[in-house]
């Protein structure tokens, strides 16, 4: 079994040394979904919410996070990024929303845990922004779906794990 490469051989914490790595494209996409109760998915339906557009809102906040990722994970490296991209899509008939996230860099490290900072941060955005309405919505299945680059190779989730 691999040893976690964030302890040290004393079981202490550290934040892996990428200094000798190489820069190479990397990419990550995550998602996740919130569950709406019939109240909130009517008020978002019809855009009647009294704090204005929560998806647009979610998304600049999930942005906002995917940038800030290094300051919210401990162990987590800053880096640079070369692009994020979160999408809200309401889906009326599921009562939910689907929350993705797209984040890439030309770094020494991957950007996994930006893509899924991003996706949390809007989940939690639409609930802050609609709890005055109903305190019942759920945040689930965030997941990494996908991430290219880096010494662990490609990764994607299997068709039967994507539904």
């Amino acid at each position: 079994m691999e040893p976690f490469s964030h302890l040290d051989d004393l079981g202490h914490p550290r934040m892996v040394d990428v200094g000798g790595k190489e820069r190479t494209a990397r990419e990550a996409l995550a998602e996740g979904v919130v569950l709406l109760p019939q109240t909130i998915r009517d008020a978002l339906f019809s855009g009647t919410t009294d704090k204005g557009d929560v998806m647009k809102v979610a998304e600049v906040a999930g942005i906002m996070a995917a940038k800030k990722a290094s300051e919210l994970i401990p162990l987590c490296h800053n880096i640079s990024l070369d692009k994020v991209e979160i999408h809200c899509e309401l889906l009326p008939k599921e009562n939910r929303i689907k929350i993705t996230c797209n984040a890439a860099s030309k770094g020494v490290t991957g950007v996994e845990m930006e893509a899924l900072t991003g996706v949390m941060a809007a989940a939690l955005t639409v609930y802050d922004m609609c709890k005055g309405i109903d305190k019942g919505m759920v945040i689930q299945n965030v997941r990494l779906l996908h991430k290219i680059g880096g010494k662990s190779g490609d990764y994607r989730v299997s068709e039967e794990e994507h539904e």
